[in-house]
């Protein structure tokens, strides 16, 4: 791929802390606003994320948040990264993300990943041993369903008599798996279009993992989510927004997003964050430095996107961030990745 043509887009939670919160139609609205504007400066793709019963809302519902988005843009890819795939039927995931396909002309892609979080299992009456199962044949489904076939289906999960699921995709979605430890990763190398990376240090073990499963790894494909800040004074806007960082990421330990919960520290302050490495600080030349080597070092990168705002930010507050990405890192990325695609 030429990395030339690598989409930069923005990561969405919808997450509304008690601590910060505001009525949330204002915020969905204001949010949309965003989408559109940055849309405009040519932001390239949007992605939602899913989980439930969150006190601060974090979002529960990304199809129909990615019709709303639909709706407001024209050029945008809009995707999930990631839907919690044990938690739904899968002839329901088929069908939602073939809808929003046809809405959109083809713009959006399912991104689904197995979950970890034991009340969501328990209230949706899931087994979490039963995690990866529950994922690999949601996607059989999923693809089965999107192609027209209506052979009857006998899983160790699912059981699908022989019906056939209207309408299918004009222009069928990516099929894309995030993962991050190494058996799931290798899951996903061999059942999907293309590996969900929520940390960059995961990018070799998908590529490995490509060679093992019997593919080529010039034929992967990574959308890579990036845990990084990016302000014309980095430090003072970490000072200001940091908290929002810990709360952030405190939730996801706590989740036992990074392992089990008792045995994963939680941070105590900001700076323990930065110091861990779990997010990084860029001026904007820094940026252009670190995207350019990464894209340049893994070309199966399709894109690369950032937290619009962290939990309880406001927009404006991200906007910032959304104005300097789109004006003063994504041309120079490009002009120098085109720079050495004519040498």
């Amino acid at each position: 791929m030429d990395q030339r043509d690598c989409t930069f887009g923005l990561w969405y939670d919808f997450r509304n802390p008690p601590r910060w919160h505001r009525p949330f139609s204002t915020l969905y609205r204001e949010a949309l606003d965003q989408i559109a504007w940055a849309e405009s400066l040519g932001i390239g793709s949007v992605w939602l994320t899913e989980h439930h019963f969150v006190e601060d809302g974090y979002t529960p519902s990304p199809f129909a948040l990615a019709a709303a988005i639909g709706e407001r843009t024209s050029t945008l890819r809009i995707g999930t990264n990631l839907i919690v795939a044990p938690l739904h039927n899968p002839v329901r995931l088929a069908e939602d993300a073939a809808t929003i396909s046809l809405l959109t002309g083809g713009r959006f892609d399912l991104g689904l990943g197995q979950g970890y979080w034991a009340p969501e299992f328990a209230a949706f009456q899931r087994n979490l041993k039963h995690r990866p199962s529950l994922l690999e044949e949601s996607v059989a489904l999923i693809r089965r369903a999107w192609a027209g076939d209506d052979t009857p289906f006998e899983g160790k999960r699912f059981q699908l008599p022989a019906v056939r699921v209207t309408p299918v995709p004009e222009q069928q979605p990516k099929l894309l798996v995030g993962a991050m430890a190494e058996p799931a990763i290798e899951r996903a190398a061999r059942i999907a279009d293309g590996f969900l990376s929520t940390q960059n240090i995961h990018q070799p073990s998908y590529l490995d993992a490509l060679d093992r499963v019997g593919k080529s790894r010039a034929d992967g494909e990574i959308y890579a989510g990036q845990w990084a800040v990016i302000a014309e004074d980095p430090e003072r806007e970490w000072a200001r927004i940091g908290e929002h960082a810990l709360y952030q990421l405190n939730n996801y330990i706590s989740w036992g997003a990074f392992g089990p919960p008792d045995e994963v520290p939680r941070f105590a302050d900001p700076g323990e964050i930065l110091a861990a490495g779990a997010f990084q600080l860029w001026d904007p030349a820094t940026a252009v430095d670190e995207l350019t080597a990464l894209l340049r070092e893994r070309p199966q990168i399709k894109d690369v996107h950032f937290w619009a705002q962290l939990p309880g930010e406001g927009v404006d507050s991200g906007s910032a961030r959304v104005e300097l990405l789109a004006s003063k890192v994504i041309p120079e990325v490009r002009q120098r990745l085109a720079v050495e695609v004519a040498r």
